[in-house]
């Protein structure tokens, strides 16, 4: 994968800031640099990372956080027009359950928490990630997407969209498990919880992106059928984002 144009921006205030550009799709067309981008959120950008920010042109935020989570760190950037299409999060307070009972959650604990939470995306969900395919298709580019550490919500939205443009599931994998190297876990996050679960919860593993897709099988029959009837992206629409987001 070509890394020039630079695909990771090292901001201070935010990690795992990158550029969905530069990828081939099976169909000999590449997708265009400085259109999309992915980050955790954008609540603690410092005034060089907003002077980076606003370089590229960045004119939309869609925010999958929840509502709390949303308060808690408003984006930073007060030019940039924020479409929340909030997903509430769900692994810390079932982890949290399970510590409960009395029994310290295991790693295979989180990890099995951690693909329940993907497949809610698909099972209770997708009417968000609907929202954002309409948001791509009135073109807000460019754009940024992204949640609270911008790997789980934001990494299956990414997935879906790189699908949609046709890049093979060899290079959506790889760009997903990017995260695992640029993301920088908060140290103080969930900090009731022990240190390798919240190791899990600070990275990103194949099995959990195949739990959604899992997901999209039972519920949809396969991912086409998914992104058609789920998201509301036919052949039309596909031509649409496309024209907007390969180069020619």
């Amino acid at each position: 994968m070509s890394e020039f144009p630079a695909r990771h921006f090292d901001l201070a205030g935010a990690s795992n800031f990158r550029d969905l550009g530069g990828y081939p799709t099976k169909h000999g067309r590449t997708v265009r640099w400085r259109q999309i981008f992915r980050s955790n959120h954008l609540g603690h950008l410092t005034e060089d990372d907003i002077a980076v920010v606003r370089g590229l042109g960045v004119r939309s935020a869609f925010d999958f956080r929840g509502i709390e989570e949303r308060a808690e760190a408003l984006c930073g950037l007060a030019d940039i027009t924020v479409h929340s299409l909030p997903v509430e999060p769900t692994v810390v307070a079932a982890l949290r359950a399970i510590a409960a009972t009395g029994t310290p959650p295991s790693t295979d604990a989180a990890i099995d928490v951690m693909r329940d939470s993907y497949r809610s995306y698909v099972q209770h969900n997708t009417p968000r990630f609907r929202a954002l395919f309409a948001h791509l298709l009135e073109d807000h580019a460019p754009l940024v997407i992204h949640c609270t550490a911008g790997k789980d919500r934001t990494g299956f939205a990414c997935a879906l969209i790189l699908h949609t443009l046709g890049v093979t599931e060899e290079v959506i994998s790889e760009d997903y498990l990017l995260t695992n190297r640029f993301y920088r876990r908060d140290p103080s996050a969930s900090s009731d919880l022990p240190d390798e679960v919240r190791q899990v919860l600070g990275s990103v593993q194949a099995s959990f992106l195949a739990a959604a897709y899992e997901a999209i099988d039972s519920e949809y029959g396969d991912l086409e059928s998914y992104l058609r009837d789920g998201l509301r992206v036919g052949a039309a629409e596909r031509e649409q984002l496309a024209a907007r987001y390969l180069e020619a």
